[in-house]
C-alpha cells in the first residue's frame, strides 16, 4: 500500500502544459475549502477542514483525454510527464503544509486505487 485515508477526499489529478505552482495552489485551496460534506441537516455545508478529513492526491494523466474522434483517446492536452510531476509534487507538499493528513499515490505508476464512495458525489474542479 502506498497512500490510504480514512473519511475525507479522493482526488485525482491531472496537470496540463499550460499549470503552474501557482494552479496547483489553487488546486489545494479550493480542495480544501469546497463545502461538500454533509453538516447535521446532511446539507453539503462543511468542507474538509471542517471534517478535519484525509486528502488522497492520486496523480491521473488520462483525465485529460480527447476522445472527440476515433476510438483511441490522444493525451496531448496533458503535460509533459516532467512537468505533471513537478506539479503533483508541489500539490503534495502544499497540501501537506495546510492540512493533515495528506496521502498520495505513486506518480507514473499502474495503481489499483481502491474506494468507498459515501454518496453519489464525484465532482471536477477546473481552475481555468
Amino acid at each position: 500500500m502506498v497512500g490510504a485515508i480514512g473519511a475525507g477526499l479522493l482526488v485525482f489529478v491531472c496537470a496540463e502544459p499550460d499549470d503552474n505552482e501557482s494552479h496547483a495552489s489553487r488546486l489545494v485551496d479550493k480542495l480544501l475549502k469546497l463545502r461538500i460534506f454533509g453538516d447535521e441537516k446532511g446539507r453539503m455545508n462543511l468542507s474538509l477542514q471542517d471534517v478535519r478529513g484525509g486528502l488522497l492526491l492520486v496523480s491521473q494523466f488520462t483525465l485529460a483525454a480527447d476522445t472527440r474522434s476515433g476510438n483511441r483517446p490522444g493525451f496531448a492536452a496533458a503535460a509533459p510527464p516532467a512537468l505533471g510531476r513537478a506539479l503533483y509534487e508541489a500539490a503534495l507538499r502544499i497540501a501537506g503544509e495546510r492540512h493533515s493528513p495528506v496521502a498520495a499515490g505513486q506518480f507514473g505508476a499502474d495503481m489499483r486505487v481502491h474506494l468507498v464512495n459515501d454518496g453519489p458525489v464525484t465532482i471536477p474542479i477546473r481552475l481555468v
